[in-house]
């Protein structure tokens, strides 16, 4: 048993300056959950305004990931978890102060839901893929009878996901890095982004698809703002946060947020999406596949690079 004496409450190992306390489970269930969101929100918005049989791969085939994305997340959190067997007490108090409180919450609401939306359309989109058990087919009625419904909370149940995932990293104030408000409005939008590029890929029409080439666009482009935006606001800040923007603006992961997230999976699909609506035809697998490296990259960059930011007494 190796045992360590403290004398003081600077330089503790993995806390004190630097925390490592998250490592690429919270990344991975970052992506996932701003993933699932994007789509959810998507699918239910376009279902309500009516959209449903002019955008069939925003409503209906799409969505089909946001479930699989939901249990990955999850996966990724229980994994990450010490104490393995004491999930359960995050349901025992709500706390709306705090963000792994909040989430943990909006997380079990939403997932049973994504699961009925998609059983919803099961019917419609794999006839030969039916399972007539009497459970499910009741299932599958229910989730039908109600699809509006459905709709209705997913929409602030995606939505507050969506920013949860920014905010439980700006709710650190003790990481300069991470004290930016502008984190939750931008994973938001990275998730937005992420799920436009999926339903780019599975949209068949040609109408669908030139929709989303341009909402792709639209939300690449606000996502550019909002970094822009975040960089910003270190440099106005304090001593401690121009230090740790230093992480990405001249540090090891300059390479990677730069060429990696903002080049690479930001612009560049932008140029593409703008050449499209110009009439140069280009694979959608290569715009749609670098949206969604640069969104994981942002995620294992943020998370990384928080933990190495400090203050400096």
């Amino acid at each position: 048993m190796q045992e360590d004496l403290f004398t003081s409450g600077r330089n503790l190992p993995n806390i004190d300056p630097s925390l490592h306390a998250w490592h690429w489970p919270i990344s991975i269930d970052l992506f996932f959950g701003g993933l699932a969101a994007g789509l959810l929100f998507i699918a239910a918005l376009f279902y309500l305004i009516g959209k449903e049989k002019e955008m069939p791969a925003a409503v209906k085939i799409a969505p089909i990931v946001a479930p699989i994305g939901i249990v990955i997340a999850l996966l990724c959190l229980f994994y990450d978890l010490t104490h393995k067997f004491y999930f359960w007490r995050l349901y025992m108090t709500f706390r709306l102060e705090s963000p792994m409180s909040f989430g943990s919450w909006v997380l079990l609401f939403i997932t049973p839901l994504s699961f009925l939306w998609v059983f919803s359309f099961w019917r419609e989109l794999y006839p030969n893929f039916i399972f007539n058990y009497r459970w499910i087919v009741a299932i599958e009625n229910f989730s039908i009878r109600y699809r509006k419904v459905i709709a209705i909370l997913l929409l602030p149940l995606a939505l507050s996901l969506g920013v949860y995932t920014g905010i439980l990293l700006s709710a650190f104030n003790a990481r300069p890095l991470w004290n930016n408000a502008i984190l939750g409005p931008l994973f938001l939008t990275s998730g937005l982004t992420t799920a436009s590029a999926v339903v780019l890929f599975f949209s068949k029409s040609e109408i669908e698809r030139k929709l989303f080439s341009k909402i792709l666009l639209g939300f690449i482009g606000l996502q550019l703002f909002l970094f822009f935006h975040m960089l910003m606001g270190y440099f106005s800040s304090s001593e401690a946060q121009l230090i740790a923007a230093q992480l990405l603006f001249e540090g090891e992961f300059t390479i990677w947020f730069f060429g990696g997230v903002l080049f690479l999976g930001l612009i560049v699909p932008g140029l593409i999406e703008i050449a499209e609506l110009f009439g140069y035809r280009i694979s959608v697998a290569i715009p749609v596949l670098l949206v969604l490296i640069g969104g994981i990259l942002f995620r294992f960059i943020m998370v990384d690079a928080g933990q190495m930011s400090q203050y400096i007494y």
